[in-house]
């Protein structure tokens, strides 16, 4: 077993994902050197999961590690830009090797599937946490941000809405999910950020966010930033059957509507380029969906099939307003 953090550094962290060709410098001294290519510039984005906050306690390890990455790669996703480099601060309650060997197994996997190098971090002692932070490449002008949505936009979202939080419901005995719950749990434990459907739609989209605090909370950030709201149909928002089964024996929509961890894709499309979208979409390996437009005004509206108004908290996690 590794006796100091020099050692854990050197033989978990050390060669951890790929390795690329734009890093002269890894892990193992005092800063990495990175080489940016040229044309290109740089996204970065950082995210801390704590235990008891962000993941429940105990959960399984390999699945945390690559949670924690997956989460920060998604961020790039919805800026469209390609993934390149990670670095990961590690604060652990004691070196517990079977536990770190797990967890580094489920943080390399998904990056060496995505061609990420770790290239710095730092370990301590003390409450379970973890931040990553992600670097990655988009061209100039080309990157999708959340201040460019218009009146009469489309709005589309990938994949299926509400698993993670219906994960979550079950697993704390407020719901149960049956045969259901192992794909469920997947969704929470193990989400899979959306790098290929951002980068097969960018050039479409106008504006986009990955649906990490629920999609009134996430959609509502887009509406805010570009000054404008929204109309959403609720018919076609997209379930999966356990999502499905659960609004029809409960008739609650907040989970679809509002609960978090998803990490889906929420894309602002021109309405002069829905074809070309819908296109896409069918070459894509989970649904692109078409849920509502943009309106004039700060509002977000919800319909039901009838059209008539529908009342959903916009809910999404405020660490300083939630307990």
């Amino acid at each position: 077993m590794p006796s100091s953090e020099f050692q854990l550094i050197e033989h978990y962290f050390s060669r951890l994902g790929a390795l690329r060709s734009d890093v002269p410098l890894g892990v193992g001294d005092d800063c990495a050197l990175l080489q940016v290519p040229p044309g290109q510039q740089l996204a970065v984005s950082i995210d801390t999961l704590v235990e008891g906050t962000h993941f429940l306690p105990g959960v399984d390890a390999e699945s945390l590690g690559h949670k924690a990455l997956a989460v920060n790669l998604s961020d790039l996703a919805a800026m469209g830009a390609a993934p390149a480099w990670v670095t990961l601060a590690l604060t652990l309650p004691r070196v517990d090797e079977a536990w770190i060997e797990a967890f580094c197994r489920g943080f390399a996997r998904l990056a060496a599937r995505h061609q990420v190098q770790l290239v710095g971090g730092d370990t301590t002692r003390g409450p379970l946490s973890i931040t990553v932070q992600v670097h990655g490449f988009v061209e100039p002008g080309r990157a999708l941000r959340r201040d460019a949505a218009r009146p009469g936009d489309l709005i589309y979202v990938t994949g299926t809405l509400g698993d993670a939080g219906l994960a979550l419901l079950a697993l704390q005995g407020g719901y149960d999910a049956g045969e259901h719950l192992a794909a469920l749990q997947r969704r929470l434990d193990r989400p899979e950020p959306r790098l290929a459907e951002a980068r097969a739609l960018r050039d479409l989209a106008s504006a986009a966010i990955d649906i990490s605090d629920g999609l009134l909370a996430d959609l509502g950030h887009i509406c805010e930033r570009s000054n404008v709201g929204a109309t959403l149909q609720q018919a076609a928002i997209p379930l999966s059957a356990a999502l499905a089964a659960y609004v029809r024996a409960t008739a609650d929509w907040s989970i679809p509507l509002a609960a978090g961890d998803d990490y889906e894709l929420c894309l602002i499309v021109p309405a002069d380029r829905q074809a070309a979208v819908e296109a896409v979409g069918q070459t894509l390996d989970i649904p692109l969906s078409l849920i509502g437009r943009i309106e004039a005004g700060g509002a977000i509206h919800c319909l039901d099939a009838a059209g008539n108004p529908i009342a959903v908290a916009r809910g999404g996690y405020d660490h300083f307003r939630n307990p």
